[in-house]
């Protein structure tokens, strides 16, 4: 199964019946939330699917539309996603963005047809592969709408991929070092974005709640942030396009960055966004015939990929100085050295690929460095 996202330019008029049925959503949500605690207060139990179903039959929407907000609801009190996950909430215009066609109602030709909003132009900048199952409409919060097509594709032999193995240490001061000598540079792009994004929240900040400058406000902010999104995804998207179809094996470290991002440095990881790039690795790497390993992280920087032993290091110290063997490199690329060998069951003083590894007195020797 793969998605696929395109822009939609809906006209002034489609514009409003989509919004107008994006308020009805709420209000159905929010009405079935208030009927399922109020059956919950008089029975002690939960009304059945089926009455749910019931329930939105006369709400003014698509039926299938409203039946994925029956379902929705149903699966929140029912099947929680998690066990943190909680009691369904009331939802606000803002958090309602989202409008579902499961099996029917739509049409996608030169332009995408909708019921009931009829033609609303699509901007198709690649072809559909596969068999659509579901259509999504979205509406994010810089007032841009999106179609998002769920497809079916035929099981395929993946190509063969004859490239070498690598490890790769994700970092902040740089975004990743590989274990042949690569280094790829942090954009970090809320940085680039950060002083605009602080003054815009600013001016937001001193609008009084209700006046419409408020909102002229909040919509800059959410355009802001999804230039920073589009930035990111575009260097991630590029990045690991790169990477699996250069190697047949990719090793990383099976990183735990959400529970890093509340201890230290939470803002500079959520930027580099190691969990998307990783996610991106993975569900590319079948159709390239590339294979994408996680080891544990343990003492991957603190090791020495050539002896084995382990050199204690503070943040500040960026290369690596064996005392035992003598092999000094950058930190980074030692890191990821160690990885692929862990990933391969390699052996000290070997890389993945068989290679001896070179011994450099001089940092730059083993370090080549790509700007994205």
């Amino acid at each position: 199964m793969l998605s696929y996202k395109f822009r939609l330019y809906p006209s002034k008029t489609q514009e409003k019946s989509l919004s107008s049925h994006l308020w009805q959503s709420k209000e159905l949500w929010n009405e079935m939330l208030e009927f399922v605690k109020e059956f919950y207060k008089n029975f002690e139990k939960f009304p059945t699917k089926s009455a749910l179903m019931e329930f939105v039959k006369h709400s003014g929407l698509y039926s299938q539309t409203a039946q994925a907000v029956a379902n929705r609801l149903y699966d929140s009190v029912w099947k929680k996603s998690g066990p943190k996950a909680g009691f369904p909430r009331f939802k606000s215009f803002d958090r309602m963005k989202s409008l579902y066609y499961p099996q029917f109602g739509f049409f996608l030709g030169k332009k995408l047809k909708v019921t009931p909003f009829g033609e609303i132009s699509i901007k198709k900048h690649r072809e559909i592969k596969g068999f659509v199952r579901t259509l999504t409409l979205k509406r994010e919060a810089s007032g841009k709408w999106f179609a998002i097509f769920c497809v079916q594709k035929e099981k395929h032999f993946p190509k063969e991929n004859r490239g070498e193995k690598v490890g790769i240490d994700l970092g902040l001061t740089n975004f990743a070092a590989l274990s042949n000598g690569i280094i790829i540079r942090n954009p970090k792009h809320f940085k680039k974005h950060e002083e605009r994004l602080a003054s815009r929240q600013k001016r937001f900040s001193r609008c009084k709640k209700g006046n419409r400058n408020r909102e002229k406000a909040k919509l800059k902010i959410a355009v802001e942030y999804e230039r920073i999104s589009n930035c990111r995804s575009d260097f991630l998207h590029k990045l690991s396009n790169g990477l699996v179809n250069s190697y047949s094996l990719i090793a990383l470290e099976a990183l735990r960055s959400k529970e890093m991002a509340e201890h230290r440095f939470g803002k500079s990881i959520h930027d580099a966004g190691w969990n998307m790039f990783a996610n991106m690795l993975v569900y590319k790497a079948e159709g390239a015939g590339c294979e994408v390993m996680f080891v544990d992280p343990r003492n991957t920087t603190k090791g020495c990929s050539c002896c084995g032993a382990v050199v204690e290091k503070k943040l500040s110290d960026r290369t690596h100085a064996c005392p035992f063997c003598g092999l000094t490199m950058d930190r980074d690329i030692n890191a990821a050295r160690n990885i692929l060998n862990r990933a391969t069951a390699g052996t000290a003083g070997s890389n993945a690929s068989g290679d001896e590894i070179a011994i450099s007195s001089r940092k730059e020797d083993a370090t080549r460095f790509i700007g994205w």
